[in-house]
């Protein structure tokens, strides 16, 4: 026997690809849909079929133990040549099927009806039918629920298929918001980066010794908000970032731009959200530039985890905190930014004595 055929087969066989159905795992509601259709008829089989190219697969299969079979004597084959029922109540008389070895071999099939799974654009993926070894009658009524459960069938598919649709296109929104986002942070990354330039060369111009270093001090905070800007472009995640990394590169370009100061960074991969990445580079930042400033050649930035939050520790080898250092009574600009820093993320900010004899720093972000 040859394998039955539409005459759009190619197209139809693109839609059974496009319903994304073949050889999935079972599922509830077809299994559900076939128990009923086999109860509403009086038959013990009943099967929710798909008609590949050369093999006929049962989404459900209730009353019979096999998956799928050859495409060449499935009667589901010839089921989807047109819209209409097929209906066979006698195979063993009917010229239709009296040679189909489901009829005259050890199977003995002797009633079979089938209603096409129709797509909306006019395809037949395959059937909802109903089986039985005895030959026997069936009126329309029962052929009409049989018609409304392969529509429920295809609705079921179709809403598989929105679903399908609904998160590629979320996936591709997304995809559109990161890339978005990424590009603002480039761009922002430039105008600081700019903003940066222009304060450090008004430093080099500025009147007196205290208008240059309050400039230069402006500089190395606007650089330090463009770095976590270029180091968000360079991430691949959005909503979480690796701290260690992510300090790593900002130590190198604090080395780089302090001079004359070795920056060692400690500490291992450290997931943080990226909401404590400014935060984060700020207090780097301040309590890096703060340590060269009072004369420190030697700074260890070590960052770990906290909870849920992180934690970074900036020790020193140089002359060490004041006997009467305080932070909440500070006056100075840099740890005032790290006070509220640390008040704004629930935090908390121990200081002492490094093992260098300089000082030593925690900030805790929550």
């Amino acid at each position: 026997m040859n394998a039955v055929q539409t005459h759009d087969e190619r197209a139809r066989l693109g839609a059974v690809r496009r319903y994304e159905i073949l050889d999935t795992p079972p599922e509830g509601c077809f299994d559900r849909v076939a128990a009923m259709a086999a109860t509403i008829v009086g038959t013990p089989i009943a099967l929710i079929s798909i008609v590949d190219s050369d093999r006929i697969w049962f989404k459900s299969h209730h009353g019979l133990g096999v998956n799928e079979i050859s495409r060449v004597p499935g009667l589901c084959a010839s089921a989807i040549l047109d819209g209409k029922p097929y209906i066979v109540t006698d195979a063993l008389n009917d010229p239709r099927t009296a040679d189909n070895p489901l009829v005259t071999g050890d199977f003995g099939l002797r009633f079979y009806v089938a209603a096409p799974l129709r797509t909306k654009d006019g395809f037949n993926l395959g059937a909802l039918s109903v089986l039985d070894h005895t030959s026997h009658g069936i009126d329309g009524e029962h052929v009409q629920l049989l018609e409304d459960l392969a529509a429920v069938v295809m609705d079921q598919m179709e809403l598989r298929s929105s679903a399908r649709s609904a998160v590629s296109d979320l996936s591709t929104a997304l995809d559109r918001a990161e890339m978005m986002g990424r590009e603002i942070d480039h761009r922002v990354k430039n105008s600081l980066q700019f903003v940066a330039g222009m304060l450090d060369m008004q430093s080099r111009g500025a009147a007196n010794l205290e208008t240059s270093r309050a400039l230069d001090i402006a500089a190395s905070r606007v650089g330090t908000v463009a770095r976590i800007h270029e180091h968000f472009y360079l991430d691949e995640q959005v909503e979480t970032t690796c701290a260690h990394q992510y300090a790593r590169r900002l130590v190198g370009d604090l080395e780089l731009a302090i001079g004359g100061v070795s920056i060692l960074l400690a500490g291992g991969p450290t997931p943080i959200s990226t909401i404590l990445v400014m935060p984060l580079g700020l207090i780097i930042n301040e309590l890096v530039t703060n340590a060269a400033k009072y004369g420190a050649r030697a700074v260890l930035v070590e960052v770990s985890g906290a909870g849920a939050g992180v934690r970074v520790e900036v020790s020193d080898n140089g002359p060490g905190l004041p006997n009467d250092f305080d932070p909440e009574t500070s006056k100075g600009l840099g740890m005032r930014l790290i006070q509220l820093l640390i008040k704004q993320h629930n935090g908390a900010l121990e200081y002492g004595s490094s093992r260098q004899g300089g000082a030593r720093i925690v900030a805790t972000l929550g």
